[in-house]
């Protein structure tokens, strides 16, 4: 009998190594997003330079993955003509509402505070994926996972003035971020069924950018200091959106949804050690509380039987 053959996104280690790489990238963009700010001179009152800053970055990621499609003759046709409207609505999850959440979020609360805290989203998605997918069965295993990532979140709140307290600028914005992250990664292996998934995250990246760039402008929006130092941020920043976006939704379309998505578990410990360590930002003790709490978590509901 022939063997069939596995596609490498399906293949436990190279999942594993995958998207481990896209976390990794995702949780070093914390810090490198304030470090723009900070270098474009956008304060933290300056909501259409933000807007603009986050809509170049994956407008442009968008078109070099669009542009890479072409020249592998990767196909552009989406199935019907009303699954358009799909693909919008992915965009705008995806990045256009994400990113605005994410990076009105970021400028108002600390780096890693915000990368513990977009965890949520990790865990919300194992949950819904047990709801509205086969694959995905909630397990005690996963149960037992989940309420770890969540205690982990609440360990965030401890303390008193002085380690951090809620606040729906910062806080509110990263949580709303989060649950636009968890739809957009449940609707992926429906964007798969519709449009080349490689095709579809480029249309996604570039169509989300774009409709942050248009209100961005006519909100005034600029990039009152450019430099040198500036662009060579913003162009890690849109390797990172190109590379992650890619590999994450490619797993996405070929695995259980929530066998991927734990990983990004490891999103807030990669950003919190990089934003302390490039933004001098104190590390609060209830940090590795959370982050301990939510690794628990990840190795709990992957761990064998």
């Amino acid at each position: 009998m022939k063997e069939t053959k596995v596609s490498i996104f399906q293949r436990p280690a190279w999942v594993a190594g995958l998207a481990l790489t896209a976390a990794i990238l995702w949780g070093w963009a914390y810090p490198l997003i304030k470090l723009g700010f900070g270098e474009f001179r956008i304060a933290p009152d300056m909501t259409g330079s933000k807007m603009l800053f986050a809509g170049i970055r994956f407008c442009i990621s968008g078109l070099i993955i669009l542009t890479v499609a072409r020249a592998t003759n990767r196909r552009f046709a989406v199935s019907k003509g009303r699954d358009w409207w799909y693909v919008l609505l992915f965009s705008l999850l995806n990045t256009t509402f994400h990113y605005a959440f994410f990076y009105f979020g970021l400028s108002h609360s600390d780096g890693a505070r915000a990368a513990i805290l977009n965890s949520m989203g990790v865990f919300t998605v194992v949950i819904f994926a047990c709801m509205f997918f086969k694959s995905d069965r909630m397990t005690v295993r996963k149960a037992v996972g989940c309420v770890m990532g969540f205690l982990g979140i609440l360990a965030l709140n401890l303390g008193g003035k002085d380690s951090g307290q809620f606040t729906w600028l910062g806080d509110g914005m990263i949580i709303l971020n989060a649950l636009c992250s968890a739809f957009a990664s449940l609707m992926t292996r429906g964007l798969g069924r519709r449009v080349d998934v490689f095709v579809g995250t480029g249309y996604s990246l570039a169509l989300g950018g774009a409709l942050l760039i248009l209100p961005a402008l006519l909100m005034g929006g600029t990039l009152p200091n450019v430099t040198i130092v500036g662009l060579l941020i913003l162009l890690m920043l849109i390797g990172i959106s190109t590379i992650g976006f890619t590999l994450y939704n490619k797993l996405l379309t070929c695995n259980p949804v929530g066998k991927v998505a734990i990983f990004n578990s490891l999103i807030p410990v990669i950003g919190a050690v990089s934003s302390c360590l490039c933004l001098s930002e104190p590390f609060y003790w209830k940090y590795v509380i959370a982050g301990a709490l939510a690794t628990a978590g990840i190795y709990i509901i992957n761990k064998g039987k």
